[in-house]
Order: C-alpha cells, then sequence, then structure tokens
C-alpha cells in the first residue's frame, strides 16, 4: 500500500486543513471496525488515521514535504500517536480536540445564577403600581481583588502541569494503537494557572456575599404570580463574571371587598329588601381609595374614590351591575370593569307592627297564599342557538 499520506485520504498536496479533516471523516465513517469488521478493512483504517495524524499536524506535514518519512518513528511512532479525538470528531462532526487542536484553558470568569424573590402587595398595588425599596442579599464583585481573586498585588501563575494549556493528553493502548484523549487538567481545575496566593476577603472565588437595596418599579396590572425581570441584578459569577437576572415575584394579598377575575374586579352589596323593592342610590368605594394620597398632592390630579351606583326599583337578588372601566389597568393598555353583585336581605326578625304591615302588603298584592312555580333551568346563548337550529 502507498505511504503517501496524500494519497491514502484522497486529497491534493495543496489541501486546506478543512478539506483534510472532512476527507478523514469520510473515510473514517466507512472503514471504523464498528462498521466494518474485515481484517483488511482494518488495516486500511490505521493506514488512514496515521495519514491524518501526519497531515493534521502543521510541523508533520512541513516536515514530510520537505522529503521526510511519513510513518518513521520521528513522526510518531508509526501511526501510534493518533488521536481518539479525531475519531469522535468524524463520526459526530464535533468540537472534540484532536488533530493538533485544543479546547484551551476555561475562563475563570463565569456568569451568575439567576436570582428570584417574594413581594407581597395589596390588590391596589398590584393594579395601580408601586415602587418598593427591596433589601436582597446576593453575591456581588469582591471590592478588593476587583474579582481576580488573587491577593492585592498578586497574579495568576501559569500552571506547572499542563503549562497553561488547561488539559493533559491521557494515552491508552488498544488494537487500534495508542490512544490519546485530553482531559481537564486537576491541578489548576482547567483554568492553565493556579493562584499561589489567593484574596483573603473572597478566598480566591472574587465574589462576596452583601445585602444591598434595590428599587423596585412594580408596573400597574400585575397579576399574583407575574415575575418582573430585573437584568443584571442577580448573582455574580465566578471571578467576577457578570452577574445573573434578578426577578421579583408578585404576591397579592386578599382584599376586604373586591376579588379580581382576570382585569375585572367583584364585589358583593347587600339590600334591606325595601330598597331593592323601591330602588335606592348607594355611595359605593373604589378601589383607588386604598391608594395613599400625601398632603402636598394636587387635589385635581387624585383619583376619584367612590362612585354613585343606582339601584333601580324591582332588583333582585342575584342580579349584577356591570360599571365600565373601574377595574384594573391592563399590562397592555385599557382598563377592566367592576361588578357588582346584589344581594336582598329578608328579614327573619318582625315585630307585630312590622308582620301587620307585611300582611297588609301582601293582601293588596293578592300573595296572601301564592303558588310556588317551578321554573325551567336557565339555558345557556348555545342551547338557545342550538334550539334556534334545530327549530
Amino acid at each position: 500500500m502507498t505511504q503517501d499520506p496524500y494519497e491514502i485520504l484522497g486529497v491534493s498536496r495543496d489541501a486546506s486543513a478543512d478539506e483534510i479533516k472532512k476527507a478523514y471523516r469520510r473515510l473514517a465513517r466507512q472503514l471504523h471496525p464498528d462498521v466494518n469488521p474485515d481484517p483488511e478493512t482494518q488495516e486500511r483504517f490505521k493506514d488512514v488515521s496515521r495519514a491524518y495524524e501526519v497531515l493534521s499536524d502543521p510541523g508533520k506535514r512541513q516536515a514530510y514535504d520537505r522529503g521526510g518519512d511519513a510513518f518513521s518513528q520521528g513522526f510518531g511512532g508509526a501511526g501510534q500517536g493518533f488521536s481518539f479525538t479525531d475519531i469522535m470528531d468524524a463520526f459526530f462532526g464535533g468540537g472534540a480536540p484532536g488533530g493538533g487542536q485544543s479546547r484551551g484553558p476555561r475562563s475563570r470568569a463565569r456568569r451568575g445564577q439567576d436570582a428570584l424573590i417574594r413581594l407581597d402587595v395589596t390588590l391596589a398595588e398590584a393594579a395601580f403600581g408601586v415602587t418598593r425599596d427591596l433589601k436582597v442579599d446576593t453575591a456581588l464583585k469582591c471590592e478588593t481583588c476587583e474579582g481576580e481573586g488573587t491577593a492585592p498585588g498578586t497574579k495568576p501563575v501559569t500552571c506547572e502541569t499542563c503549562h497553561g494549556q488547561g488539559e493533559v493528553a491521557v494515552v491508552q493502548r488498544s488494537f487500534l494503537g495508542e490512544i490519546r484523549t485530553l482531559r481537564p487538567c486537576a491541578a489548576c481545575r482547567g483554568f492553565g494557572s493556579v493562584i499561589p496566593d489567593p484574596c483573603r476577603e473572597c478566598s480566591g472565588d472574587g465574589r462576596v456575599r452583601s445585602r444591598r437595596t434595590l428599587t423596585v418599579k412594580i408596573p400597574a396590572g400585575v397579576d399574583h404570580g407575574t415575575r418582573v425581570q430585573l437584568t443584571s441584578q442577580g448573582e455574580v459569577g465566578p471571578g467576577g463574571g457578570p452577574a445573573g437576572d434578578l426577578y421579583v415575584e408578585i404576591h397579592v394579598e386578599p382584599h376586604k371587598t373586591f376579588t379580581r377575575h382576570g382585569n375585572d374586579l367583584h364585589t358583593t352589596i347587600s339590600l334591606p329588601m325595601t330598597a331593592a323593592a323601591l330602588g335606592t342610590q348607594l355611595t359605593l368605594p373604589l378601589l383607588e381609595a386604598d391608594l395613599e394620597q400625601s398632603e402636598e398632592s394636587d387635589p385635581d390630579s387624585r383619583p376619584v374614590t367612590t362612585y354613585d351606583l343606582e339601584i333601580r326599583p324591582g332588583t333582585q337578588s342575584g342580579s349584577e351591575q356591570v360599571i365600565r372601566g373601574f377595574g384594573v389597568p391592563s399590562l397592555r393598555g385599557g382598563r377592566g370593569d367592576l361588578v357588582v353583585s346584589i344581594s336582598v336581605d329578608t328579614p327573619t326578625r318582625l315585630d307585630p307592627r312590622q308582620e301587620e304591615l307585611l300582611r297588609e302588603l301582601a293582601a293588596i298584592r293578592g300573595e296572601e297564599t301564592p303558588d310556588g312555580q317551578v321554573e325551567a333551568p336557565h339555558k345557556s346563548m348555545f342551547g338557545r342557538l342550538r334550539e334556534a337550529f334545530q327549530g
């Protein structure tokens, strides 16, 4: 078999590094023993691996082009030193180190984690927005070493084990020859350098925990469970890396009068039987009444806190009145409605005079011995439409 690595890989002498790698990948997929166990094919696979070892190394390729023996001991011991990561790269196309390539040392500075805190607000604060000062306990960049992790006046030094590469080669023997893999250096943990004199304030981490105060503006219209994101206000990363984000989760406290459904507010008012029958006018407090108003604020700019609700004569218990535009402001603009449910109170204790008057009223209305009427169940809109089509 020819000993020319260019011919073995099927590339020209002026082929680029990418063309050589693509040719090796293609042949490795075809000839790998796991794909084709034929002994002759295995020998050819070894030749392909040895050829790639030469042509993927700029120094070995240059020496071969000058007339050297590609497969002599000077070029790596008759092909006994190809990288296992090259084979993995051929099959999976990943960025595994091999063929002279390396991942290199990893940076000490890494992005910090996101943080989450809970903020309790009232229904009015959630509806109309509020600005709060929050005390947050997170990791901050160490001011003593500015995130470097080294004591003042010192710097990291190159790792003597990996010589600054951040990884070391591990060689194992197999039927394919010597398989070389790259692993993170245990001495420097893959950083390529070590800190002989770490900062005493942060113990070499580049960050310290501290409590700080943040001013958070909660927009109008947030609901229970809404999270407000504060970019780069979370945990500072190791090595003084960029901070993560801080999320403020809103928890809305129950209100004594109103309940929220989407952007609508619901409330219930109780009326005496006589007021429901005769009609009346009520002054209904609005959610705006919960907002604190400073004495210095302009009276003309203060929100309306009450609404005059007209109760029509003959109002039935369970009926609803909708007041448009007095609900919760939407995050996207607009505002929901205020839905008022009417509950009519029936008197349970009557004195003789009250009972006499009610009996007199019943006689006038012909209701001394009323007949109970069974009403048909209430039909939904879809039920009425179905009946109309079935006609």
